[in-house]
């Protein structure tokens, strides 16, 4: 393993760090020039960069920096997206986009926590991982404007998918109450035709909300077309090369499946071994070893959701449409038998699978024994 080291810096070459704690109306800054030095905070209205242009020249004036010393910033991701970090990346500052749940809290009780503390608390982390210690925090990884703006249609479609499905189990629940099951299709009208449990015709009140519940399936049966129709077009105007058609390739790959893989950071996330991809998609073990107890917690959830549920579904495809992978041998020798076995081996599955499709989709790997569509 190569070490790479940051280069030592001069006292004239020290940065500004700046730590931003972001909220709806204003934002903190904490500032400092390195270790020992007492953070200086300062707050400003959110997203005013004048201000903070304003903060920033005080800072170098009270910390005795230079004009032209670099500037060193970081925030915690979250509802504001990465605009913040495009705008001061625009400005010439080196921010970095911290993952909240990375940054270790107190195990008391009860500890105080204030936009202040968490902006020096911050600004202190934002000073030791630039000195080069390690593990301090997780970054995450910020997409090109590009990139962000592909993705509104596969997560829009995720949200469309769910809210048609909640809309349906309401709709199901109603009926329950009236011991009326809900029909399997539903042409106009239904309502009419649907009788309680002594054959009488549903209350009209029933057969109002009824309606307008349908009403709203059907603009969502609409959009959601439309969102698939996005989605083929997209990926026969991509190049034959691409992560996306390489992906619809592949029997049991769909389209809509290659999308959510190739948006949610397959490849602009420009992963370098397979542990960082597996990192992404989660499902790792949680194992409890401490002297002589030692068992397992289970699988971890945390990773990317979307991701995982696209996942999971994949992995079922995989093993009824690629019979003769090893991957799909593995688990049916491993958990082939027993519905509580083969739901834990799938996860498996969705690990190893997501691994051999980054490969063929970045590297033009083939996984082994995989079957093409028919061109």
């Amino acid at each position: 393993m190569i070490a790479t080291t940051r280069p030592e810096l001069s006292v004239r070459e020290t940065p500004l760090f700046v730590a931003v704690e972001l909220s709806q109306r204003e934002w903190k800054l904490a500032m400092t020039a390195g270790f020992q030095v007492r953070p200086w905070l300062r707050t400003i209205a959110a997203g005013d960069f004048a201000a903070w242009e304003g903060a920033v020249a005080a800072a170098r004036r009270r910390f005795q920096l230079a004009a032209s010393v670099p500037i060193v910033s970081c925030y915690e991701a979250g509802r504001d997206g990465f605009w913040i970090h495009r705008a001061l990346t625009q400005r010439g500052v080196d921010n970095r986009v911290v993952d909240s749940a990375s940054i270790a809290v107190s195990r008391r009780a009860k500890s105080a926590k204030t936009d202040r503390l968490d902006a020096e608390k911050l600004v202190a982390m934002l000073v030791r991982v630039w000195h080069g210690e390690q593990h301090v925090w997780r970054e995450v990884r910020v997409p090109t404007a590009a990139v962000e703006a592909a993705r509104q249609v596969s997560r829009e479609r995720t949200a469309l998918t769910q809210e048609q499905t909640a809309l349906r189990n309401q709709m199901r629940s109603w009926l329950v109450t009236w011991g009326a099951p809900l029909p399997a299709q539903c042409p106009d009208g239904w309502w009419t035709a649907v009788r309680d449990w002594a054959g009488a015709a549903l209350p009209a009140e029933l057969q109002a909300r009824l309606a307008r519940a349908t009403a709203r399936l059907t603009l969502l049966r609409e959009q959601l077309a439309v969102l698939a129709g996005v989605q083929r077009a997209a990926v026969a105007a991509a190049a034959a090369t691409s992560a996306v058609r390489r992906l619809v390739t592949l029997k049991g790959v769909a389209t809509t499946s290659a999308s959510v893989l190739v948006d949610e950071g397959l490849v602009w996330r420009a992963f370098r071994n397979r542990r960082q991809i597996g990192g992404l998609l989660g499902f790792a073990p949680t194992p409890f070893a401490s002297g002589e107890t030692q068992h397992e917690q289970g699988i971890s959830r945390a990773g990317n959701p979307r991701l995982q549920s696209t996942m999971i579904q994949l992995a079922w495809s995989w093993v009824r449409w690629q019979p003769s992978s090893p991957i799909t041998r593995w688990f049916q020798t491993h958990f082939g038998k027993g519905k509580r076995g083969r739901k834990i081996g799938i996860v498996a599955v969705a690990r190893k699978l997501l691994i051999a499709l980054w490969r063929w989709a970045t590297a033009g790997v083939e996984p082994d024994g995989a079957i093409f569509k028919a061109a």
